[in-house]
């Protein structure tokens, strides 16, 4: 999408995926499916605020991340525009999210003394 200048759909795909991420972690956490952007937004904010796991700059993302969907989805006009720029930076944090949100989570089946997603835990 990048490559073909689609700034819009590149800002909308990477708050998406951090979305989904998010539900996921929810989901793990919880046992309940938040299924509405406000909704997601909110608990995941609740549930991330003390965890020393969690970098600040992601768990920020998530929201500032839904205005890029925003101006994809509703704008017009002048403001209704990304830049390569935005749209970069969004897509490289949204791997960032996914990736570190996506550890947290336990793979089904896995054993619980290995680490994230089923790993060897790391030896200090």
């Amino acid at each position: 999408m990048l490559g073909a200048k689609l700034n819009e759909a590149a800002g909308r795909t990477a708050y998406l995926a951090a979305f989904h991420v998010a539900q996921a972690f929810l989901f793990e956490r919880t046992a309940k499916v938040f299924k509405t952007h406000n909704g997601v937004q909110g608990e995941f904010l609740r549930l991330t605020k003390d965890d020393p796991r969690v970098d600040p700059e992601l768990r920020a993302f998530l929201r500032q991340a839904y205005n890029l969907k925003a101006i994809a989805d509703y704008e017009t006009g002048t403001g209704a525009e990304i830049s390569a720029e935005r749209a970069a930076k969004a897509v490289a944090d949204a791997k960032r999210f996914v990736a570190h949100f996506a550890a947290l989570v336990p793979v089904q089946g896995a054993d619980p003394e290995s680490g994230p997603n089923g790993s060897s835990p790391e030896v200090q």
